[in-house]
């Protein structure tokens, strides 16, 4: 219809394309000037004139108002998100790789892979066939304090912002008969998987809260094996932090027990103890300061994996028979893909934004709040934990 109708109004285009100079070719009477016929004809006409080109006039200045304002604004208000830094630790095998490939492929991180070895890093990430342009190696050594602020140092130094933390590594000795030492001289599965985390998200922090990314996380992997409410967390040994004795007294060994109750040394209780204060820091992190700087704090449990590494030093005929036992008996065993896709959905789903949570999956693979047991929901042993936990890794 608009292109029939321009057909039919040659004078009204003309008048656009014109202006006034379409005056003088409407003063024209079949090739003849207006002059030799009724001079109130060209009068007429001349005020017909007058009134079309004001016409044209409004409509072209309405048009030259609005258009730039079009073109200023299209492109500000397009607003373009830039790609994610997200931090995993132990990041070059497990959960961790798994983790790091998922968010990598995606196209909407950087990831960075935290790791003590990084010649295995590299390879694992060029195996797992991971996107170059999407991650970054730093060396990171959680047996290590001084590695561990050298990491925050470097990070630092970096200028990249953090959007995202997730503290992942874990030491497991189940079948250990001694105990081996960070080297801080703590008990290695709390050392590592506890206090060299919690000096790592405490001292990266203030990155967190500077970032201008929409929704900052810091997320620490906890275990089904540290909650006492559920079947596996009843197979002894049983994670107990008792009153934090051993705790207090530095885990070495020498002027105090290995063990955060003070207990004797177990490899597989040091484990599950660790995954507690993991669980009960994480509650903390968000009681002291999600409502000040917005950040959310989760913890989750992806799965049983039951094929990954961290049940390497475990006994031979548990690492031959744990997998099918998860998969037709118990019907908990999850891939390493499918936890690192859960993991990654809790660093970069939207609708996982909720602080002070515990995620797990249903069978669906659903996502949904667990419920932690009483003691890795102690808010008072939180506190407790926080403030020796301070003392030993050298923030108060």
């Amino acid at each position: 219809m608009a292109l029939q109708a321009s057909f039919l109004l040659p004078s009204a285009l003309s008048a656009h394309k014109e202006g006034k100079a379409s005056c003088v070719k409407e003063s024209l009477f079949l090739g003849t000037p207006v002059f030799d016929h009724d001079k109130s004809v060209f009068n007429a006409s001349l005020l017909r004139c007058k009134r079309m080109n004001a016409s044209v006039s409004m409509r072209a200045e309405s048009t030259l108002t609005a258009t730039p304002a079009v073109t200023r604004t299209a492109p500000e208000g397009k607003k373009t998100l830039r790609k994610g830094n997200v931090v995993v630790t132990g990041a070059s095998s497990g959960l961790g790789l798994a983790t790091a490939k998922a968010l990598a492929e995606s196209g909407k991180w950087n990831v960075i892979m935290a790791c003590r070895d990084f010649l295995k890093a590299e390879k694992a990430a060029k195996s797992a066939g991971m996107p170059k342009e999407n991650y970054t190696i730093m060396h990171l050594d959680l047996a290590s304090l001084d590695s561990v602020r050298q990491f925050v140092d470097t990070f630092k130094r970096s200028g990249m912002p953090l959007d995202v933390l997730v503290c992942n590594a874990a030491v497991y000795q189940p079948t250990a008969s001694e105990p081996s030492y960070t080297a801080n001289g703590f008990e290695m599965s709390v050392g590592v998987n506890h206090l060299g985390h919690f000096l790592l998200a405490r001292e990266l922090l203030d990155n967190l809260n500077a970032s201008d990314y929409p929704s900052r996380r810091l997320i620490i992997v906890g275990s089904i094996t540290g909650n006492t409410n559920t079947l596996a967390g009843n197979v002894p040994p049983k994670a107990n932090l008792g009153d934090l004795r051993g705790l207090a007294a530095g885990l070495n060994g020498t002027s105090s027990s290995t063990m955060i109750d003070g207990g004797r040394f177990d490899g597989a209780k040091a484990y599950k103890d660790s995954k507690v204060c993991n669980m009960l820091m994480m509650q903390e992190f968000h009681r002291r300061y999600h409502e000040d700087f917005g950040i959310t704090f989760a913890s989750l449990y992806p799965g049983c994996i039951a094929t990954t590494g961290l049940f390497r030093e475990h006994i031979p005929l548990f690492r031959a028979l744990f997998p099918p036992f998860q998969k037709y008996i118990t019907k908990g065993y999850v891939s390493e893909e499918d936890a690192g896709r859960r993991l990654a959905q809790v660093v970069s789903d939207p609708s996982l934004t909720k602080s002070g949570v515990y995620w797990s999956w249903n069978k669906n693979s659903a996502s949904f709040e667990n419920q932690l047991s009483e003691e890795a929901s102690d808010l008072e042993k939180a506190r407790k934990v926080w403030e020796l936990s301070e003392k030993l890794v050298g923030l108060a």
